[in-house]
């Protein structure tokens, strides 16, 4: 279970400051939210799928 900080507290800051974990739950939790999505939400998750990508993708633990 994610116990971390909420979207709240990450939208005042920068992306690559997200760590992994943080990455992977919402990135997880905006996956299934997809067709429910506006625009705005769109952003957030091609974002969070953008900074995975530029980290080299998520490590299995």
């Amino acid at each position: 279970m994610y116990n971390g900080r909420d979207m709240t507290e990450l939208s005042m800051m920068s992306i690559k400051e997200w760590d992994d974990q943080e990455l992977s739950f919402f990135h997880h939790s905006l996956q299934q939210m997809v067709p429910y999505l506006n625009s705005e939400g769109q952003t957030i998750h091609r974002e969070i799928i953008e900074e995975i990508m530029d980290r080299g993708g998520l490590k299995k633990e």
